[in-house]
């Protein structure tokens, strides 16, 4: 027996190209990643959807990969009025002022070193543990961030993408909107 079709998955499958790929670049901004995901269409199931996200971000390219980390505000400072943005990094919340001076100090230094936002999938960790994440990310090599960066990435991706498989992930507007 097979399992139906998430609804999100199955409006994912249905949509025409353009509405998709806006679906898509809601989870990561890299328009490479979009493109390489939508042409998997369809997905069979959340697998499916997931693997193809593996395999787009594993292709990406450094500037693709710059894109893609564009679309991500500093750990400790969430987009405003974006609840997927506050729900990631709400390991945050709470944290004393002392520690987000220093996730800001390390973050600045950071972008000083990489060029870029210190990206983590902050999901589950405490403001503590990025921190501590952040301090010994810093004396990696160009190199090895950029791959620690790429696998951040996909795990981020796939809590999104889980997400927008589910029942309300890829809700329409209300009516009367």
């Amino acid at each position: 027996m097979t399992s139906p079709i998430l609804p999100g998955i199955a409006r994912l499958n249905t949509a025409d190209d353009d509405t998709a790929a806006g679906f898509l670049y809601e989870v990561c901004t890299s328009t490479a990643w979009v493109r390489a995901v939508l042409a998997k269409r369809p997905f069979a199931g959340l697998d499916e959807l997931c693997e193809a996200s593996d395999v787009a971000m594993s292709e990406l390219t450094s500037e693709d990969l710059g894109a893609a980390m564009a679309g991500h505000p500093p750990i400790g400072r969430p987009k405003p009025g974006d609840p997927a943005s506050a729900r990631e990094q709400c390991g945050m919340t709470g944290a004393s002022d002392e520690l987000k001076a220093e996730l800001l100090e390390l973050n600045l230094a950071y972008q000083d070193r990489f060029g870029h936002v210190f990206l983590i999938c902050a999901t589950g960790l405490t403001g503590e543990q990025m921190r501590d994440a952040a301090k010994a990310r810093i004396g990696n090599t160009p190199e090895q961030e950029y791959e620690i960066v790429r696998t951040e990435l996909g795990k981020i991706n796939r809590i999104r993408l889980t997400r927008l498989a589910g029942p309300a992930g890829l809700a329409g507007p209300a009516e009367g909107e």
